[in-house]
């Protein structure tokens, strides 16, 4: 099966005002003059998913959210059901953040129930796994990662379009980046993992990696064996930021 396109996807977190939207305008400006290698995706906090769908609509940028709930609906105040984003105009989600798991205790079982419910929606779904500092000193690393890998995809995911995000959580926003050599040990052995359970999907599937990307690291990133994109923080929140990033793949 041919290898698919990259994907660069931004998380703004809870970061974006109504103001905001012009950065994804001059984002989408820049990637339909000069159509990059990569797809590219804009995850914003809820409030600005509809009104940057529309706003970018026939553009070369598509919009995510950033969580779902499993149920298609019911009595959930404050919580947003996946056809709910669908429904505002997203085709993917970010699901098992690191801050979600660790702000919300969510299980790897929770996550696994996104993430159906996200293909029940028709969202690509974006499966976040990484190790703690901790985790890593202890030589946990592959332990911790391959076993939220196991936990976190469903069944459900074979013969569909999925990408994995490998966050190691100490890097997140810290300015903190790991070695070359570490992060390809991550992703190798994430690979071998979705290739023997997923076959040809797993073999293909788009591992990117995420935890203090910026431009002046992305190039070296990106080039590594088996990270298929990245999931940006901090720097998806400007176009100028960010824009270098996407070209970087």
């Amino acid at each position: 099966m041919l290898t698919p396109r990259p994907l660069i996807a931004g998380n703004w977190k809870m970061n974006g005002l109504s103001a905001a939207l012009d950065e994804a305008r001059a984002l989408a400006g820049a990637v339909d003059k000069k159509a990059p290698a990569a797809r590219v995706a804009l995850c914003p906090p809820a409030t600005l998913i509809h009104r940057m769908a529309e706003t970018l609509a026939g553009s070369g940028v598509a919009v995510g959210g950033q969580d779902c709930r499993p149920e298609p609906g019911g009595a959930f105040t404050g919580c947003l059901s996946a056809e709910m984003l669908a429904d505002a105009g997203a085709s993917l989600v970010i699901l098992g953040h690191s801050e979600r798991r660790a702000y919300y205790a969510e299980t790897d079982a929770e996550v696994a129930a996104k993430v159906e419910a996200a293909l029940r929606a028709g969202l690509e779904p974006i499966v976040c796994v990484g190790e703690t500092a901790a985790e890593r000193a202890g030589g946990r690393t592959l332990e911790v990662v391959l076993g939220q890998v196991r936990g976190s995809l469903p069944d459900a995911l074979a013969g569909v379009d999925f990408a994995v995000a490998y966050e190691p959580v100490w890097a997140i926003g810290s300015g903190q980046t790991p070695t070359s050599a570490q992060i390809e040990e991550v992703h190798l052995a994430i690979r071998q993992a979705l290739a023997a359970r997923f076959a040809d999907m797993g073999a293909r599937a788009p591992i990117l990696y995420g935890g203090s990307v910026k431009a002046d690291n992305a190039v070296e990133i990106l080039a590594l064996a088996e990270v298929g994109g990245a999931l940006v923080g901090g720097a998806s929140l400007t176009a100028a930021q960010f824009l270098p990033i996407v070209r970087a793949a």
